[in-house]
């Protein structure tokens, strides 16, 4: 069963914010810093759209999940300003936090492993820590994807999220960015418990 829609744009308003969060530019584009770029890609081709209408300090596209109008965003403003982009797009909108989706990369996780949360603290990102700060609230869900944790202690943490990734990496990010987007469709369905004992690893 295909759980997509691909058969229309969808019109009038969203009723959700999908973000990606990563850096623009060619040179950021597969490092771990970006997963959160790469799923949004891999959900925009899963419904025959493009990510290509500049607006909100982003690029946008327009989708149909699950019967509910979604706006799916990759902020151009760079990962720590990526609540200038998410607040200009909810205030327009009127979408509260409750109905703004994040996916974003967790060295915490291993590659491949994906972790749902309802709400919750930055946990060090900069890119949440900007949204929280810029919505005023922390009351928006998240996915995850582990992207590996830094080689050792020491290792400094913008040159590891700013690092590319080994194919195998690469390879199961894409599994589980695929996950992610199943994990999405279900929680714009209202569903997010049901993502989470599915999904969270």
């Amino acid at each position: 069963m295909n759980l997509f829609s691909r058969n229309r744009t969808p019109s009038g308003p969203p009723e959700f914010i999908i973000v990606g969060l990563g850096n623009p530019g060619k040179k950021y584009e597969l490092t771990r810093h970006n997963a959160g770029f790469l799923f949004a890609d891999l959900l925009a081709d899963k419904n025959n759209e493009k990510i290509s209408k500049i607006q909100f300090k982003s690029v946008t596209a327009n989708i149909t999940l699950g019967g509910h109008r979604c706006l799916l965003m990759k902020p151009q403003t760079f990962m720590n300003n990526s609540g200038e982009a998410v607040k200009q797009a909810a205030a327009f909108y009127k979408i509260p936090p409750e109905n703004i989706i994040v996916v974003f990369d967790d060295i915490s996780l291993p590659c491949g492993k994906m972790r749902i949360r309802r709400k919750g603290s930055d946990g060090g990102h900069n890119g949440i820590k900007s949204i929280i700060y810029l919505l005023n609230s922390d009351k928006f869900p998240r996915v995850k994807l582990g992207v590996g944790e830094k080689p050792h202690p020491e290792y400094d943490l913008a040159d590891w999220v700013l690092s590319s990734f080994k194919k195998p990496e690469l390879d199961s990010l894409r599994e589980a960015a695929e996950n992610a987007c199943k994990a999405v469709e279900m929680m714009v369905q209202g569903n997010i418990d049901g993502a989470m004992s599915s999904f969270n690893s």
